[in-house]
């Protein structure tokens, strides 16, 4: 299933007043502009034209694919939260066009998200470019548009070199087209079996012919032999830090279940705020131990969106050794300590080995790649289930496992593709805590 993103916005000089809509249909895949609509539509208010601006984006992205998936991206708070159900829709003069919106998609290929207004500008730059084209008594046209052209370089940085915690796989598949592509910067991919298999997981099709005259056609170049289509991105965010996380202290799901601690909380809201200025997180799926649940929810509050809670995620049970120090361990059970470092069969008294653990989150994770094809998820979890996600996609042996490094609320990100290839994307970036 292809998937959309459609950025939609609305204003009136007045309000009511002169007023008129835009709205962009963009590639989640790769950020390309697909489609532009804007129009100049009279005297209105503010609400009406971001109506209007949404059952536009709406339609052009039907005409493009009716079977693809829209995530809708307004600064309208009052449009999100009604065409998501929380809030009621009372004006008679919305009424009618929610129930238009409504009608484009069925409502499970539609989510919504509110942005704030400077996230927005591709889609306010056209409803100005509308406004402005109807005070000169025009009508507007894609071809005299700025307004791609405006956007176009803050987003192609944004999607091809991402420097906060990432939210898809963009930048990657942007550098493999580029090369199938022939252009500069292209050859690392060469013509190595490595090369081969980046081209073949980046490959993509054309974004489709849309009949109006807003449509963006691909560059020469752009088709390839295999559609793997856009891979499920599990951003990997760590719990942030209890009181046992500084004393390096085994903490795992057999033990007290400790909150977070002050300084926890603290690295929750800062993990919230850059995945927020993201932008790119369309779901969010937690370990049930409560230090994963209070990561996630600080972040979901931030996004608007519910917290899924997966049993495969929770830490390894370290029985006997849960709240001790590694110097404690090896004091009170030295020889199961050195089978445990030597084998990822060996599990601690009472506890659950490597080898069960790695089972469980393989598990877990073609179940969730499988019910989020295509889509980017925030996963909130532990130290041995990322770096068990890690290791795998990777194809690293058992004893790597001790060889990463995971500050609490750091961050990761593992791309998984149809094929059933993986990416390693980003790993322990701390950035958004400095």
């Amino acid at each position: 299933m292809r998937e959309f993103i459609v950025e939609a916005d609305g204003g009136s000089r007045g309000n009511p007043g002169p007023a008129g809509y835009g709205s962009v249909v963009i590639d989640a895949a790769t950020g390309e502009t697909l489609m532009e609509a804007a129009e100049y539509i009279g005297v209105a208010t503010n609400n009406v034209a971001e109506y209007k601006g949404l059952v536009a984006g709406l339609k052009a992205a039907h005409q493009l694919d009716p079977a693809a998936s829209v995530h809708v991206r307004m600064d309208s708070k009052l449009v999100v939260e009604q065409m998501s159900g929380r809030w009621k829709i009372k004006h008679p003069d919305m009424k009618p066009l929610a129930a238009e919106a409504a009608r484009v998609f069925p409502a499970s290929q539609v989510t919504y998200e509110w942005i704030p207004r400077e996230k927005n500008k591709h889609a306010d730059r056209l409803a100005n470019e509308a406004m402005d084209a109807g005070k000169r008594g025009l009508a507007w046209s894609p071809s005299a548009s700025t307004a791609d052209l405006d956007t176009r370089a803050a987003r192609s940085a944004a999607v091809r070199e991402p420097s906060g915690p990432p939210g898809d796989a963009a930048a990657g598949a942007a550098r493999a087209r580029a090369a199938l592509a022939g252009t500069p910067g292209g050859g690392a991919f060469g013509t190595s079996e490595a090369g081969e298999t980046a081209d073949r997981r980046a490959a993509s099709s054309a974004a489709g012919g849309a009949a109006s005259t807003g449509a963006r056609t691909p560059p020469v170049g752009w088709a390839a032999p295999a559609d793997l289509g856009a891979p499920a991105t599990f951003v990997l965010l760590r719990h942030g830090e209890t009181a046992l996380t500084p004393e390096k202290r085994f903490s795992g799901s057999g033990g007290t279940d400790p909150s977070l601690s002050e300084v926890g909380r603290e690295q929750a809201e800062r993990a919230a705020a850059a995945f927020a200025a993201r932008g790119t997180i369309q779901a969010i799926v937690s370990s049930p131990l409560k230090r994963c649940q209070e990561t996630a929810y600080a972040v979901a509050a931030r996004l608007g969106l519910d917290v899924h809670l997966e049993e495969g995620l929770r830490e390894t049970d370290f029985g006997a050794w849960e709240g001790l120090t590694f110097g404690e361990v090896r004091e009170r059970h030295p020889e199961e300590l050195t089978a445990w470092l030597a084998s990822p069969d060996a599990a601690p008294p009472g506890g659950e080995s490597f080898a069960a653990v790695s089972r469980r989150v393989a598990a877990t994770r073609d179940r969730l790649t499988a019910a989020y094809a295509g889509r980017t998820v925030l996963l909130v979890t532990h130290v041995t289930p990322i770096k068990t996600l890690v290791r795998l996609a990777l194809g690293a042996p058992p004893e790597s496992l001790f060889r990463m490094e995971l500050a609490a609320a750091s961050v990761s990100a593992v791309a998984y593709y149809r094929d059933g290839n993986a990416s390693l994307r980003l790993l322990n970036d701390t950035s958004h805590l400095r």
